[in-house]
C-alpha cells in the first residue's frame, strides 16, 4: 500500500501504557469492545491516527469516556487493537470461503474473490493499515507476514497434491507467496477502493495470470 507518513501523537506516558486490549468478561462486554473497535475503524478511517481523538471514537460508539478506558489506555492502544482485529477478520472471512477439497488455485479465486468483497465493505482499511507503519510498526509487519505465510500454507499444499509446480526452494516459494500477497493488494486498491468492480470478474482475471505461471 502506499505511505502516509502520521507520526503517533501519544504521549511519552501513554506510550509506556499496555497497547493490547483488555479481555471482556462477559457477553455484553464483548459487544461493547466490538462497538468501539467498529468506531475506531471509522473515526481512524475518516481522519487518521492524528487527527482521530478517543472522544471521536466515544461518540461514535455511543459509549462513556470511562467505557473506553475500561478496555483501552490510549489512542495508541486502540489503534493497534484495531490493526490486529482487522488482520483477524481478514483472515476469518477468507478462511470461511474457502474448501479443503477445492483445487489449489480455484481456492486462491475464491480467497481473492472474498477479500474484495471485505475491503469493498470497510475501504477505509487501507488507510490504517499504511498509517499503522508508522503507528503500529510491529502490527504493520506481522499483519503482511501472517498474510504471505497463510498464502505460503495454500501453495504447498497444493504443490503437495500435484495441482502446482513446486518451486526449487524454500525462498522461491517465499517469493511467490509474497508477490501473489502483493498483487492482491494493489488490486484491492485500484477495484475495490478506487472504484468498485464486480469481484468475481476482478478475481477470475487475476485467476487466469495465476495459472499462467503456477499450474503443474
Amino acid at each position: 500500500m502506499g505511505t502516509i507518513k502520521h507520526r503517533s501523537s501519544a504521549s511519552p506516558a501513554e506510550k509506556s501504557k499496555p497497547d493490547t486490549a483488555k479481555t471482556p468478561r462477559t457477553a455484553r462486554g464483548e459487544r461493547t469492545l466490538r462497538k468501539i473497535l467498529d468506531a475506531a475503524l471509522d473515526e481512524f478511517g475518516e481522519k487518521g491516527f492524528s487527527d482521530g481523538s478517543i472522544v471521536g471514537i466515544t461518540t461514535r460508539a455511543r459509549v462513556a469516556l470511562g467505557t473506553f478506558y475500561t478496555y483501552f489506555d490510549s489512542k495508541e492502544a486502540v489503534f493497534k487493537a484495531l490493526v490486529r482485529d482487522m488482520s483477524d477478520q481478514v483472515r476469518t472471512r477468507v478462511a470461511a470461503a474457502l474448501g479443503s477439497d477445492v483445487e489449489a488455485l480455484e481456492r486462491e479465486r475464491w480467497a481473492l474473490t472474498e477479500l474484495l468483497r471485505l475491503i469493498g465493505e470497510h475501504k477505509s482499511v487501507y488507510r490504517i493499515i499504511d498509517e499503522a507503519e508508522f503507528v503500529d510498526p510491529e502490527g504493520y509487519r506481522r499483519h503482511y507476514e501472517d498474510a504471505s505465510r497463510r498464502i505460503l500454507a495454500r501453495l504447498r499444499e497444493g504443490a503437495d497434491r500435484g495441482q502446482l509446480r513446486r518451486e526449487e526452494s524454500a525462498l522461491a516459494e517465499e517469493i511467490v507467496a509474497w508477490a501473489m500477497m502483493g498483487a492482491n493488494v494493489f488490486i484491492g486498491l485500484r477495484f475495490a477502493v478506487w472504484d468498485t468492480e464486480d469481484p468475481d470478474v476482478v478475481a477470475k482475471v487475476v485467476s487466469r495470470l495465476w495459472r499462467l505461471g503456477m499450474e503443474a
